[in-house]
């Protein structure tokens, strides 16, 4: 329902200045009559109907259809007893913004009936006075069958419109949202292996600074060609989805877990056959993170990777026989969700058990349709 103060918008089928002779007719209609009493009764009907409509739009419920009645009744005398059919189309706009489909349709045909019934009265009783105006008495009709059926789709269209503009908005910032998401996995992903390298080489370095000074400088070479590697991954995330091979992710494995000093046992070929890329690069990324959670939080001595190629499927387990998934932060952070939320869009799934240890098995399948592609 538009606001009272917009009673007349643009696009109605009738001007401003229309509207504005609509509202000062009715004067003209009265005055015509020398008798005072008919003047008075008009007057007050002319006030009454513009008060009514001012509140139908302005009140809700129940009220509406009382202040669309008491004008119908206005305009239904005025159009027998004055000659004024013009009101009319008043309430012919007022009912083109109606929302409700079944209150449209029954005060449509309730106004189209009064308003014709009207008009053929007028005819009997004064016939004269309706064949001086008859053309404006036709566009009236025509009004009233038109008007509210073009006010009903104009506001129907306005209205599809502004909830599309914001379907789009909200889609805008869900994109950005998880946007985000991605970036923030792949730095955690990146940069937590990244640092726990760093960690471990500087512990190591703070031990042998002074029992082996070449050792500890071997490693705080290491540790500042570390820093580097991360502050290049760092900019490939920010810039783009970096593309991570399997095969080179072990070559990364397994120098962070020989900085641990955990055994590193892998078995299956490293290779992917006919994988698509995105699904490499999300296994990779899952690889990753699972390692970094068994030298951050383990605290195991030995880390078996085992890779299951089918026709079907991929699979990738992870084991070590550290202290098992009884952290919290472990097994409800930032790692697994992470790795669950990468899997969904290549339509595969993560589990995580205890199995004297920690067992990370990670699956997705193969040719299974459409992929569901992040961001």
């Amino acid at each position: 329902m538009q606001n009272w103060y917009h009673l007349f918008p643009k696009n109605t089928g009738l001007s401003l200045y229309a509207w504005i002779i609509f509202c000062v007719l009715p004067f003209y209609f009265i005055f015509r009559t020398f008798r005072w009493m008919e003047i008075s009764m008009g007057l007050f009907m002319i006030v009454l109907f513009f008060t009514t409509y001012r509140l139908a739009f302005i009140k809700k419920g129940w009220t509406v259809y009382v202040s669309v009645g008491v004008q119908m009744a206005i305009s239904f005398v005025m159009t027998i007893y004055f000659g004024y059919v013009y009101f009319s189309l008043f309430l012919a706009f007022f009912i083109g913004n109606i929302q409700q489909r079944a209150g449209f349709i029954t005060l449509y045909i309730v106004h189209l009936v009064t308003t014709s019934g009207a008009v053929i009265l007028g005819f009997i009783v004064d016939s004269a006075t309706y064949l001086t105006q008859l053309p404006f008495v036709i566009v009236s009709i025509i009004g009233v069958i038109l008007l509210p059926f073009n006010m009903y789709n104009r506001n129907k269209r306005e209205k599809l419109e502004s909830d599309l503009q914001h379907a789009n908005e909200r889609i805008s910032e869900l994109l950005v949202a998880e946007e985000r998401q991605r970036i923030a996995r792949d730095l955690h992903d990146t940069l937590g292996q990244k640092l726990s390298l760093i960690g471990l080489k500087s512990d190591l370095a703070g031990k042998l600074i002074h029992q082996d000074p070449d050792k500890a400088k071997s490693e705080l070479i290491d540790i500042q060609q570390t820093a580097r590697t991360a502050l290049k991954e760092v900019r490939d995330i920010v810039s783009t989805m970096r593309a991570v091979k399997l095969e080179d992710e072990f070559v990364h494995i397994q120098q962070v877990l020989k900085a641990a000093q955990i055994d590193c046992i892998i078995s299956g070929n490293t290779q992917l056959v006919a994988t698509p890329l995105l699904v490499e690069n999300v296994l990779s990324m899952c690889l990753k993170e699972a390692i970094t959670n068994v030298v951050k939080h383990s605290k195991a001595s030995v880390c078996e990777i085992a890779i299951l190629q089918s026709e079907s499927e991929i699979a990738i387990t992870v084991w070590d026989n550290g202290i098992g998934i009884t952290n919290p932060e472990w097994s409800v952070g930032n790692g697994l969700r992470g790795m669950s939320e990468r899997l969904e869009f290549v339509n595969g799934n993560l589990k995580a058990e205890a199995s004297e240890g920690t067992l990370i098995t990670i699956q997705v399948p193969k040719i299974t349709g459409p992929i569901k592609r992040e961001g």
